[in-house]
């Protein structure tokens, strides 16, 4: 066989040789996609967890396979000469430039495929390490910055294509999306405000994921702080969507990292009722307080006297280690206490109106 014989514009040995490059590569290509995978992997994890690794390296060998013979194939394929006859003309085109442009599309498309693979890779493996603390902020934040890169990456693969699909001027370009951005960031400056307000929850940490917070009015848990919105589900079991700005902006109350809770009773007798039966009834209120192990301190006195009503004014802090039942429970104790001291005693509850 002659070498040296033309085919296409080329000889047999130039295909000789692309087809054995090809081939090579597809043989080696499980081994290289592993190598590179398990280097990331290694990257990420220093204590290189062997669970770990065999659950998640696979995530990124198809991909990087896909990418490598590709590229492999684009590079041994460029030293092939064109045939003329092929050179035909499609809407002012030639067929040799749609094909170039197609082949330029494709590995873009698988470039920013392993990237977008790797970036998912690498967030999950930080998600495993996240969950071993009990902080649950870098769980959350491995989600968001996991998000926010890949709108990065999406944006330089579109602008990749424009600059080498299309041959547009990417400067001019990013020039006039910049006026065009400066207009849209006017439009959409509340937005903005909030994708900022985000950013100052990550890192101030005025409440995380899972603390118990109320704000407008709302108590709930946090479920989800996203680019522009906080999600909340609430104690009616509803879940709303607060803008981050106002979880900046506005007075939160997180209930989680509250020390003690409170029980606060405003009791409201009668006028008749007697200084002597009021001195009782509070001490009476101290007593039975006194006697549950579970409040801190507590505070009982007589608020205010005026034509209307009396006012016995209580309050009890209690430990965080009672279950919110054992809570509502004490205070519903002491009410019906002072229900039955009153009752008993002849105290009566003033009248509303």
């Amino acid at each position: 066989m002659n070498l040296e014989q033309q085919f296409l514009n080329n000889s047999v040995q130039t295909y000789i040789i692309i087809v054995s490059i090809i081939l090579v590569s597809f043989l080696l290509k499980r081994f290289v996609s592993r190598f590179f995978a398990g280097l990331i992997y290694t990257w990420i994890d220093k204590k290189n967890h062997s669970e770990l690794r065999k659950t998640h390296v696979h995530r990124l060998i198809i991909p990087i396979e896909q990418f490598l013979i590709y590229l492999v194939a684009v590079v041994a394929l460029y030293e092939l000469h064109f045939p003329e006859s092929w050179n035909i003309h499609l809407f002012k085109l030639t067929l040799q430039q749609v094909i170039e442009s197609s082949v330029k599309l494709l590995l873009i498309v698988l470039l920013i495929r392993v990237c977008l693979r790797t970036l998912e890779f690498i967030s999950i493996i930080l998600e495993q390490k996240a969950k071993l603390t009990k902080d649950q902020t870098d769980d959350q934040l491995v989600l968001f910055f996991r998000d926010f890169f890949k709108v990065i990456l999406y944006i330089i693969g579109f602008l990749l294509i424009l600059h080498y699909v299309f041959n547009e001027n990417i400067g001019n370009l990013v020039t006039s999306l910049s006026i065009v951005g400066a207009a849209v960031a006017l439009s959409m400056r509340e937005s903005l405000e909030n994708i900022i307000a985000s950013f100052i929850i990550f890192f101030d940490k005025p409440f995380t994921v899972g603390d118990l917070v109320k704000v407008n009015n709302f108590t709930g848990s946090i479920e989800k702080i996203g680019l522009r919105s906080t999600r909340i589900r609430t104690q009616d079991k509803t879940y709303i969507s607060v803008p981050n700005k106002q979880m900046v902006d506005t007075i939160v109350d997180n209930i989680s990292l509250r020390t003690e809770r409170k029980i606060e009773m405003d009791l409201q007798l009668s006028v008749a009722t007697s200084a002597d039966k009021l001195t009782h009834f509070v001490q009476f209120l101290r007593e039975e307080i006194t006697k549950e192990k579970s409040v801190l301190s507590h505070v009982v006195f007589i608020a205010e006297s005026g034509k209307q009503f009396h006012i016995i004014h209580v309050e009890c802090f209690v430990s965080l280690d009672n279950s919110l039942f054992d809570f509502q429970m004490l205070r519903e104790k002491l009410n019906l206490a002072a229900i039955s001291y009153a009752g008993s005693h002849q105290i009566n509850f003033a009248e509303k109106g």
